[in-house]
């Protein structure tokens, strides 16, 4: 039945009426983007300390120095351009699965039926809605008829809801059944929806362990770079003699080199590189990184946030059987009502069925001229079909068979296939006619219906991968927590302690998120059912409480807050473009199957930035000692920046390339900065202190003493590479080789030894150099045995423990 407001307040609005809220503003254009936007990954990746630190010393070299000596800026520059060129990547492939769902409406206006784009739509506009339609404003329903919408994107809320007139619809949501009018109340950035969007693009990037570990270092020299500075500028100023003739500005440029030794610049490139490589090999899986940290973040994941469709089945439905329950004289009755029941290609279920009865042409049929039919609402969760003297009712248990005592047998049957992750239909008969929507009494049962959704194929071995990597599932969903807890046994989901998923009914959650009863169920729970969209988000904050890391995957509106609120917001390629815009990782085909790669490139990133990262550290801690020493001593600071450079790229820049982008399947292990603090300070002090001390045998302030400074430095360097190479197979070996081969050519080719100021050592210099950085490689030797690897291997057993 249909059922309206007066005709008068659905004509529509006029022309002019139109034209006036257009002039005021009062239009549904709304800009809602698939990603970020191209101004804030040019921000990102170019507003940072490093590179305001490196631009300031770079200027100040080519002015007072020699360009040669400003090759260090070059790092700076594509250290830039990676980042941007990997996220703009991302971006692009990002709006370009931005598929607009709802590009057109049907409005009226003066009384006639238009179709216009929905950026035309004005506020108070009247649109008419039809099966299949998306909502395209926010507005209150004016006439029905039959008319479902489905409010999934926003709500979580996997059934649809029957409208009434003076309901409210919100854009976004889409209607599965029947018709209507609506007057649009709100209309471009007052939509509901893009409230949730607004509050979710506030702007953040995704933490990294290892960035924040350079952060941390660059804030320590950024503090120190002043008296640092000032501290060069005069001990070389002094050193130099007032009768020098600009002294002062080869002081600066000393400076300068003391300012770039003690920069990992070199690690802050090699971190970019890595992700963007990270990046590049997960998209060809299907994995797309909108930030480039967000592939080792994953890495760090401890809880993994799922939803049951799309990870653990596909959403398709399938009629596993229809059981008739007894043999009597209404066969023909039943199959004729399922026939009719089911006739909606719109609605899964009805398509399960339907297809089920096609496939068998046995089933008996009736012609009864003089049937009716109610078509299935979500709110009384029943459908039916009869005659004048019958009626045949297909629905929940819950509402057709609940509290009659001598049912009670078949209600044990039904709880039976739900603890099996099955959904059940119950199909009555009465013998009479249903008045007023109203059920008579005394239920005759015929059949049940056995709905099963499809399992993943790839699910339980993509959750047997996260357990074996320490990684705690949590599956949340809109459903049943009953059911989901049987699909996620039936596919391997297991609590910490090998037993059954537990279950937890959301409805049944604290009020208070914060109190310790609400975090001591997050805790021990591994399936949550009937959760809403301010629960995700709590039960996100509630881990997070806890010390863990946490990812979650989400595709609707309703995820949008509780994406941004987690570690690691993970986007379907289908879900709403407030979804993707704020998530860091964008299933682009919606398979589960590819977490496991993102989970093992960010792990290989992690172990491999670890192995190189003490090169880098070590370079910054003996670049500060070359300051502080030489201040002291009254010495010139051994290196030019092109010293560094030259030193740097045999010993650390190229050799890291590759030892990071190397295979590596060690778990991640907590403590990144702290292991290989461990490890760089001891060596830099070390390679600091046997340089100088070369250096101020060999000649203070000579261009012979820098040489043989530089390639002590180098022949320890190359032995620090050794330990963090290891195990050294062969191509490790030969790449070590490479590069001391290098560094000999580096001295003896002319051209290269101008270019770097260096000249050629006597033999007996090349003895000396030679003892002193196998000495020095040696004790560094004995500093990683006691140091690094004993923290790693308490590391390494903590996890395993807490495993």
């Amino acid at each position: 039945m249909t059922t309206s407001t007066p005709e008068t307040a659905i004509t529509g609005l006029t022309r002019q009426e139109v034209e006036t809220r257009r002039q005021a503003g009062q239009v549904n254009v709304t800009k809602l983007p698939s990603s970020r936007s191209l101004a804030s990954i040019i921000r990102a990746n170019v507003l940072t300390l490093f590179n305001a630190i490196l631009s300031v010393a770079m200027v100040i070299v080519i002015v007072f120095g020699s360009w040669q000596d400003a090759v260090f800026g070059g790092i700076m520059i594509i250290n830039a351009i990676i980042g941007i060129f990997s996220e703009v990547r991302a971006k692009r492939t990002l709006d370009n699965l931005a598929i607009v769902d709802a590009p057109r409406a049907q409005v009226r206006r003066d009384g006639l039926t238009e179709q216009i784009d929905v950026d035309d739509i004005v506020l108070d506009d009247i649109i008419e809605l039809s099966l299949g339609d998306q909502i395209a404003a926010d507005g209150e329903i004016l006439e029905v008829s039959g008319l479902e919408i489905d409010e999934s994107m926003l709500t979580g809320e996997s059934r649809p809801v029957l409208k009434q007139i003076g309901d409210r619809v919100l854009a976004g949501t889409s209607v599965v059944a029947g018709s209507g009018l609506m007057h649009v109340q709100a209309v471009g950035a007052d939509l509901y929806a893009q409230g949730i969007a607004r509050h979710a693009r506030t702007f953040s990037l995704a933490t990294s362990e290892i960035q924040q570990g350079i952060n941390k270092i660059l804030r320590v020299i950024s503090v120190a770079l002043p008296p640092i500075i000032l501290l060069t500028l005069w001990s070389q100023t002094r050193i130099a003699g007032d009768g020098v003739p600009h002294a002062w500005q080869h002081a600066l440029v000393l400076a300068v080199a003391s300012v770039v030794g003690m920069i990992p610049q070199g690690l802050v490139l090699l971190t970019s590189m890595n992700f963007a490589i990270g990046s590049a090999t997960l998209a060809r899986r299907g994995a797309l990184v909108q930030e480039l940290p967000a592939v080792e973040v994953l890495a760090r994941v401890d809880a993994l946030c799922l939803d049951k469709t799309g990870t653990l089945t596909t959403g398709g439905i399938r009629l596993r059987s229809l059981e008739v329950l007894e043999t009597h004289d209404f066969d023909g009755e039943l199959f004729t009502a399922l026939r009719v029941l089911n006739d909606d290609e719109t609605n899964a279920t009805a398509h399960a069925v339907k297809e089920y009865l096609d496939s068998d042409s046995s089933f008996p049929l009736e012609h009864c001229a003089d049937s009716w039919t109610i078509p299935f609402s979500s709110a009384r969760k029943w459908a039916a079909w009869g005659t004048a003297e019958s009626s045949i009712v297909m629905g929940a248990p819950e509402m057709l068979i609940d509290g009659i005592a001598e049912l009670e047998g078949l209600r044990q049957k039904v709880r039976l296939y739900a603890e099996e992750g099955l959904r059940v239909l119950v199909v009555v008969r009465y013998g009479e006619r249903i008045q007023d929507q109203t059920l008579p009494e005394h239920p005759m049962p015929l059949a049940l219906l056995v709905l099963e959704e499809d399992l993943r194929d790839d699910a339980r071995e993509t959750l047997a991968y996260f357990r074996r990597q320490g990684v705690r599932v949590r599956i949340i969903s809109g459903d049943s927590p009953t059911t989901v807890a049987a699909l996620a046994a039936q596919v391997g989901l297991q609590s910490p302690d090998g037993n059954a998923p537990q279950a937890f009914d959301a409805r049944q959650l604290p009020s208070d998120p914060t109190s310790p009863e609400f975090l001591s169920i997050v805790e021990s729970t591994d399936v949550f059912g009937r959760v809403t969209p301010e629960q995700k988000r709590a039960l996100v904050k509630a881990l997070q409480t806890q010390k863990h890391c946490v990812a979650m995957t989400g595709d609707g509106v309703n995820d949008a807050l509780a994406l941004k609120d987690a570690d690691l917001g993970i986007a379907m390629g289908n879900g709403a473009a407030a979804t993707k815009a704020v998530s860091q990782l964008v299933l682009v085909d919606q398979k589960f199957s590819v977490l496991p790669s993102v989970l093992g490139e960010g792990r290989r990133i992690m172990a491999n930035m670890e192995r190189v990262s003490s090169l880098f550290l070590a370079k910054t801690t003996y670049a500060t000692l070359f300051v502080i020493l030489s201040a002291i001593f009254a010495w010139r600071y051994p290196f030019l920046p092109r010293h560094f450079t030259y030193v740097d790229t045999l010993t650390i820049g190229i050799p890291a390339f590759f030892i990071a982008l190397g295979p590596n399947n060690r778990r991640y292990v907590p403590g990144f900065l702290v292991r290989t603090l461990s490890l760089a300070i001891p060596s830099g002090i070390v390679l600091g202190v046997s340089a100088l001390a070369v250096y101020s045998s060999v000649g203070d302030g000579t261009a012979l003493g820098s040489t043989a400074a530089a390639l002590t430095v180098l022949i320890a360097g190359l032995w620090l590479l050794s330990i963090t190479a290891r195990p050294l197979v062969p191509w490790r070996i030969a790449l070590i080789c490479t590069m001391a081969a290098g560094g000999v050519l580096g001295v003896f080719i002319p051209v290269a030894r101008h270019f770097f100021a260096f000249e050629w050592p006597s033999a007996s210099l090349w003895l000396v150099i030679v003892c002193a950085g196998l000495c020095a490689g040696a004790v560094i030797e004995a500093f990683s045995r006691v140091l690094y690897l004993g923290r790693l291997r308490e590391a390494e057993e903590e996890g395993r423990a807490r495993d």
